[in-house]
């Protein structure tokens, strides 16, 4: 491809922090992921980091925990549900499902590709116990009126944070709003572990809950003040007792090395992909045919990828212009999964749509978006932009 989606950031700095693991010949999650999670913590002026495998496996901790922790909601409340935007990625949702929540689904904003907040409150009834705000494509949601609703119903705030690594809303970086939040490090991230994920929380008690989580649903990695198992001080004992109804989603120590390393780049990164940004918004902004995504007042994006919805004469015709650009060399995706309850997989999924999904349906049948990384992509874009305009349609 002239014009892929992502872009490799490694160079040697990552393969030297490969090879420290591996002369260490310690693998398994240690001291390496824990120095990580100090430095990711730090960078993002949250509390407490815990990494894991995957930024999915990051959703899966952080609703289990809603399902299991004593006391962090109602349990009077027989079917509990989940205000949850109609436009995310499959394990964003799936996580809510698997723990016996409802996703209540909501329309996005054409504009901001978020969740509606205008159409929100609406959707709450006497079941609802909390929202996921999906920061979409590097895009801030609007969280000034999220923590409004929030206290107003008494509703936790979680969010999924992957594709918005470093973008902030307020001058407060996303990701830092919610009770929790997921992050992704995946290869076509901002930041890349290649695989990997970090959850971020101010509560102590639920970093505690999380680690069990993690883990097996042991105790072994809590510390030895905690609120969830008195230790007796016999490793016997103590290292064999099983707490939470965990999994097994840790990180390799080699995760841990690189991100440390990626995180020192992590400012360099960004400059490059705003830069690109402002390319992108020169050509494509303000036409007739096409609309980009807008942030919210007080917002800045991280711009992880371009995305484009086509209106005017180009309106329901992105099949056409997909097939030139990518046989031309430009890789291009749909906007994240679309309108998700057109998958065949929602018929295994608990779930509802009170409203109408006209923005959302609308986006599924004609928004895309091409990449975004931390390379000059100037004649990239220019070369995009000629494809989809150099032809009469």
């Amino acid at each position: 491809m002239k014009y892929p989606l992502a872009y490799n950031t490694w160079n040697r700095k990552e393969e030297e922090a490969i090879q420290k693991v591996i002369k260490s010949k310690k693998y398994t999650m240690g001291n390496m992921v824990k120095n990580f999670e100090k430095d990711f913590s730090k960078k993002f002026k949250s509390k407490y980091a815990l990494m894991v495998n995957s930024g999915s496996s990051a959703n899966l901790l952080m609703f289990s925990l809603l399902r299991y922790y004593n006391g962090i909601f109602d349990k009077k409340i027989k079917k509990p549900n989940i205000i949850a935007p109609a436009i995310g990625w499959s394990t964003s949702y799936f996580p809510i499902s698997q723990n016996n929540f409802e996703i209540n689904f909501v329309d996005v904003n054409l504009k901001t590709l978020n969740i509606d907040c205008e159409k929100i409150e609406n959707s709450i009834d006497k079941n609802t116990i909390g929202i996921l705000a999906i920061n979409l494509v590097g895009n801030p949601c609007n969280f000034k009126k999220l923590k409004t609703l929030c206290k107003k119903y008494k509703l936790i705030l979680l969010e999924d944070n992957c594709e918005s690594l470093c973008a902030k809303y307020e001058n407060k970086f996303t990701g830092t709003f919610g009770e929790m939040a997921s992050h992704s490090l995946y290869f076509a991230h901002h930041l890349q572990t290649m695989e990997g994920g970090v959850l971020l929380t101010n509560n102590r008690d639920f970093k505690d809950y999380l680690r069990s989580l993690r883990a097996h649903g042991w105790c072994r990695d809590l510390p030895k003040i905690n609120k969830l198992y008195k230790f007796k001080n016999d490793e016997f004992q103590d290292f064999f007792k099983f707490i939470t109804p965990g999994y097994c989603v840790r990180p390799l120590e080699i995760q841990g090395a690189v991100g440390s390393v990626q995180l020192k780049k992590l400012k360099s990164f960004m400059k490059i992909r705003l830069k690109n940004a402002k390319k992108f918004k020169e050509l494509f902004s303000n036409k007739n045919w096409c609309q980009i995504q807008i942030e919210e007042k007080n917002a800045v994006s991280s711009w992880h990828g371009f995305n484009i919805i086509l209106q005017g004469k180009l309106k329901n015709k992105r099949d056409r212009i997909i097939r030139r650009l990518i046989s031309n060399g430009v890789d291009a995706r749909p906007t994240m999964t679309g309108n998700f309850l057109k998958n065949p997989v929602i018929k295994k999924l608990k779930y509802k749509s009170i409203f109408q999904l006209n923005n959302t349906n609308f986006i599924d049948k004609n928004g895309f978006f091409i990449g975004n990384y931390p390379k000059d992509l100037s004649n990239e874009i220019e070369y995009a932009y000629k494809i989809i305009t150099n032809e009469k349609y």
